[in-house]
C-alpha cells in the first residue's frame, strides 16, 4: 500500500532535504502527482520513516551536488551562446552603419559638387543680365534672391528630423514635380536651392 503525502513530508520520513526530492522526482525514481497546484508523493507504507535522522545520507549529497554541477554547465554553455550571438549581431550592425555611412557620403559628396559646377555656370549669365538695361527690374530680383546649399539645406531639413534618405527624396520628388524653389539643369545635372519657405516638407 502507499499513502500520498507532500514533498515537504516525503523529505522528512525518506531522510532527504527537500532538493533530494525534488531530485528524485525529476529523474523518476519517486511517483508523484500535482493537486490544485502542489505536488505530491506516494510513500510505501513499508519505508522506514527517517524523519528524527539527522545524519544527512551522502548518497543524497552526491546526487544534489551532480543535479547542481548539471546546472551549472547548462548555464555556461547558454552563456557561451549568448555571448557568441551577441558579438555577431553588433559585428553585423558596425557593417551595415559602415556601408550606410559611405554611401550618404559618396550622395552627398556628388550633390555637392552638382551644386558647385552649376553655380559656376549660372554665376556669368546673372553677370551678363546686369548689363542689360531692359531686364533691370529681373536681375534686381535676381540679385536678392538667395540660395542653399545641398549641405545647407540638408542640415535644416535635419533640424526638423528629417534623415538623409527622406531628404533625398524631397529633393528628386521637387525636382521631378517642377518646383520653383529647386532650378535644374538637365543637360549638366545641377541643382540650385532657393532660399525660401518649406514648411510644406516639414
Amino acid at each position: 500500500m502507499e499513502r500520498l503525502v507532500t514533498t515537504s513530508q516525503a523529505a522528512q520520513i525518506l531522510g532527504l532535504s527537500l532538493q533530494g526530492v525534488h531530485y528524485r522526482i525529476k529523474n523518476n525514481q519517486l511517483k508523484s502527482i500535482k493537486k490544485s497546484g502542489k505536488t505530491y508523493v506516494y510513500i510505501s507504507e513499508h519505508v522506514e520513516d527517517k524523519s528524527n535522522d539527522k545524519q544527512p545520507q551522502i548518497v543524497e549529497i552526491k546526487e544534489i551536488i551532480k543535479a547542481k554541477d548539471e546546472q551549472i554547465n547548462l548555464l555556461k554553455k547558454n552563456m557561451k551562446w549568448m555571448r557568441k550571438q551577441y558579438n555577431s549581431e553588433i559585428n553585423r550592425l558596425e557593417r551595415n552603419q559602415k556601408k550606410i555611412i559611405t554611401v550618404f557620403n559618396r550622395e552627398i559628396e556628388l550633390l555637392q559638387s552638382a551644386f558647385n559646377e552649376m553655380r559656376s555656370i549660372y554665376k556669368p549669365q546673372i553677370e551678363n543680365k546686369q548689363e542689360t538695361k531692359e531686364k533691370t527690374s529681373n536681375e534686381q530680383k535676381m540679385s536678392e534672391v538667395k540660395y542653399l546649399t545641398l549641405q545647407q539645406f540638408a542640415k535644416m531639413m535635419k533640424a526638423y528630423g528629417k534623415n538623409d534618405l527622406e531628404i533625398k527624396t524631397i529633393i528628386l520628388t521637387a525636382i521631378k514635380s517642377q518646383d520653383s524653389r529647386f532650378l535644374y539643369n538637365k543637360k549638366t545635372k545641377k541643382i540650385l536651392i532657393r532660399d525660401t519657405d518649406f514648411r510644406d516638407f516639414l
